[in-house]
């Protein structure tokens, strides 16, 4: 029997999960697993909680608590939003339990001992109120690059930039809002630049990586990779297992991916069987693609180092905007899991995020659209389709399904669709395209109702029975595979359906078994409501709720007085240069024409305008904002665009120049 080693990105213990999480990672590993066990491979699908890291650490300083408390309590949570969701994992584990301190301890000393891992003396800010040394989450400042404010020191959230921490300007204290000073320190690297040759060659020769993930990795290797420091001034997380190491732990990504392997040692240990077994046949990682570089390049890196099997490949999930806008956990904008699955049913979230896009593009949650998708395909494709089946085999054929005879053409098309159904969608979630074979799944449906209808067995059954009975045999048929392929995505109604047909569970355990037609004669229930409509005014509340966070949001900003407004010069351009900022995700330099002169601005909009889509543009101006230098380039105005969509504001019919008042 073949065997899959299936995990999901780490969930970070500070907060519980929200749509996006589950839209990703979660929902698509766990259509994999269950799949995959129904078609007789032995799975192993863990996770963990992520607990150690700043973030934690920090937060658990500032509210007087303990970063074990921070961490207990969000497991806990973020355990329950999972297994509301119906994931099934085999093992839920986490990253402060004593197996993985000792896995994690262990290969960090291998890496040592093979000389992949050394010391160096570095620069690192020092808080003298503190008296330790800052780690980067614990300092914030301005970005060097684009003068953004509340920079960290890992990252700028404004320009999108990596940082070190002593590139901040104008440094503080997260803690104690002191500013810190800069001394040497000791810390210990990963020699990450010495496997790039091994990864490009194990990146461009992998052919099971899907484009968003290959071409990331391959971004990044083209501009090469430095050493990463591998090691942290702090009390919370791993010590070094070193003796000369005392007050330094492993840095978080450093150790985290460990989970996966401490997470399947403790189910090996429960269940006796060893799970490297698993691990050398197929491992495949379900992440989010903010993750990407770490998965594709780093963990590569390390596994190599220490002489294991590199996965076999990298699933990722792309964003999840809500209601057009990018979602924010610090502005409430923002659906949490468990508020959802206290309304709604898992079967419909789960239904809803698959079927929405394609997992490797982005796709925005709309709560009209939700609406519209279960009341339309769950509702009045697939349910009616169901009860329909049910209700008239009950009331023709006293709840035995028909014994078929002579099948006309289009009986044969449907047979033979039905018979099909199953390779098609075997194939579809095999190359993890799970949004298409769900589409197959509801296109077949769609026709089912059309073959009933033009059969019109409630006409047929006293003109024509052997017509009768043959349309609900094989909608009878349909309905217990439809049962089976869609168990891996709405693994609470399938078995519904199956318990109404009077089917057991090995019926929907094998998914060889949904091409195999249930014989005549076989008795079924009676029909429940498997799928709801939703009201207009259940959705009408939850849009009310959620905009109100962005009422709350509009009434804090702050307000200025006519004589400021009239300070703006507001006008119109023309683009007339547009090119990428070299190092910048975000950015693009442009020139716009505003007639009296010509301004170089520096605008955050490479993300939704390719340069030479934005050239040529008419766009509307802030002529005349204090220059300033954006990732070292001279910026003199501002364009103006959508704050979430960053659609720019646009005038194709305004002279250039002209004053907008």
């Amino acid at each position: 029997m073949s065997k899959v080693f299936i995990t999901c990105a780490l969930p970070y213990a500070n907060g519980p999960c929200h749509l996006g999480h589950l839209r990703s990672t979660y929902i698509p590993a766990d259509i994999y697993a269950r799949y995959n066990r129904m078609n007789d491979v032995d799975v192993l699908f863990v996770c963990a909680t992520d607990e150690h890291g700043t973030p934690i650490a920090v937060r658990a300083e500032q509210i007087g608590k303990s970063p074990k408390e921070i961490a207990d309590k969000f497991h806990k949570m973020i355990k329950h939003d999972l297994d509301s969701c119906n994931i099934s994992f085999d093992y839920f584990s986490r990253t402060t339990d004593d197996l993985h301190y000792e896995i994690a301890q262990n290969f960090f000393l291998k890496l040592y001992e093979k000389g992949y891992i050394y010391e160096k003396v570095i620069q690192q800010p020092y808080c003298d109120e503190c008296k330790r040394f800052l780690p980067d989450r614990y300092v914030e400042g301005i970005c060097p690059h684009c003068k953004g404010e509340g920079a960290r020191g890992d990252h700028c959230e404004t320009c999108g930039r990596h940082l070190d921490p002593i590139q901040l300007e104008e440094p503080t204290c997260l803690i104690c809002s002191s500013t810190p000073e800069i001394k040497e320190s000791k810390q210990y690297f990963f020699k990450l630049s010495h496997f790039e040759s091994a990864l490009k060659d194990w990146i461009n020769g992998n052919e099971e990586l899907p484009p968003n993930v290959k071409n990331y990795a391959l971004q990044w290797l083209k501009e090469g990779l430095k050493d990463w420091i591998l090691t942290r001034d702090m009390e919370w997380g791993i010590p070094v297992p070193l003796e000369d190491a005392e007050g330094k732990i492993i840095y978080v990504w450093g150790e985290a991916f460990l989970g996966y392997i401490s997470s399947a040692a403790q189910w090996s240990m429960k269940e006796n069987k060893p799970w490297k077994d698993y691990w050398n046949d197929k491992t495949i990682h379900f992440i989010g693609k903010d993750i990407i570089y770490h998965h594709s390049i780093f963990w590569p890196a390390l596994l190599t180092g220490y002489g294991c099997k590199l996965p076999t490949n990298i699933v990722a999930g792309e964003y999840l905007s809500l209601e057009g806008r990018k979602m924010s956990t610090s502005k409430n904008w923002v659906i949490w899991a468990s508020e959802f699955l206290e309304k709604f049913e898992s079967d419909i979230l789960r239904y809803y995020l698959v079927i929405n896009a394609p997992l490797n593009r982005d796709t925005d949650f709309s709560w009209d659209d939700f609406q519209r998708r279960v009341n339309d395909e769950l509702a009045d494709v697939l349910g009616n389709f169901l009860h329909r089946t049910f209700t008239f085999t009950n009331r023709f054929f006293d709840g035995k399904i028909p014994e078929p005879k002579e099948m006309d053409e289009y009986d044969e098309e449907f047979k033979e669709r039905i018979l099909n159904i199953p390779n098609v969608v075997y194939e579809k979630i095999e190359k993890f395209k799970f949004r298409e074979g769900l589409i197959e799944i509801i296109r077949l449906a769609k026709f089912g109702n059309k073959y009933f209808n033009d059969k019109e067995p409630w006409k047929a059954v006293k003109e024509n029975p052997k017509e009768a009975a043959n349309c609900l045999y094989l909608c009878n048929q349909l309905a217990k595979t439809l049962a089976v392929i869609l168990t891996p995505y709405i693994p609470v109604k399938a078995p519904q359906i199956m318990e109404i047909m009077n089917l057991d569970d090995f019926e929907t355990s094998k998914w060889e078994n949904a091409s195999e037609f249930i014989p005549a004669g076989h008795k079924i229930g009676e029909p429940i409501p498997l799928f709801s409509k939703i009201d207009d005014s259940v959705i009408e509340k939850e849009k009310e709720v959620l905009y109100e966070n962005l009422k709350e949001e509009v009434t804090m900003k702050d307000i200025i007085s006519i004589d400021d407004f009239a300070k703006i010069d507001l006008r119109i351009g023309k683009v007339i240069g547009a090119e990428r900022v070299e190092g910048s995700e975000n950015l693009l330099k442009l020139m716009v024409d505003v007639s009296e002169k010509k301004l170089q601005i520096v605008a955050g909009l490479a993300k939704k305008y390719s340069p030479e889509e934005i050239k040529d543009k008419k766009v509307v101006v802030l002529a005349n904002l204090k220059p300033a230098k954006l990732f070292g380039i001279k910026s003199e105005g501002m364009i103006l665009a959508t704050s979430d969509n960053l659609s720019v504001l646009s005038a194709e019919d305004a002279v250039v120049g002209e004053k907008i008042k």
